[in-house]
């Protein structure tokens, strides 16, 4: 597959991935609202907006982490010698590290 094509499929999953874990803090933010709210509005919206967290998180966000870093480790075992001599790689793979743990973290909050 040409690299063109696989950078652009890694560009796509990471701009889906920061978009899943984007809204999904919002969700929560929105659930922690509804939770506040008087019956029979908050059993109504927990409801709606629990299978909204559902299908963001397992629909769009895991397989686009899991497709960011298939494109993205395919992309660097290509062109290793040339990434690897490159300074700013080391910081850019530190930010995806951390990222992958504010991830994980929102999954902890997600089974809570």
């Amino acid at each position: 597959m040409d690299f063109k094509y696989i950078l652009a499929l890694h560009v796509i999953f990471v701009v889906c991935w920061f978009a899943g874990l984007f809204y999904m803090v919002r969700l929560f933010i929105y659930t922690k609202e509804a939770n506040e709210k008087e019956e029979p509005a908050r059993e109504i919206l927990t409801t709606q907006l629990t299978l909204m967290q559902k299908k963001l998180w397992f629909i769009i966000t895991w397989p686009s982490a899991i497709g960011t870093f298939i494109f993205g480790g395919w992309m660097l075992l290509l062109n290793l010698s040339y990434y690897i001599s490159q300074p700013w790689m080391l910081l850019k793979l530190i930010f995806v590290g951390l990222l992958a743990l504010y991830h994980l973290q929102c999954h902890v909050f997600y089974k809570q």
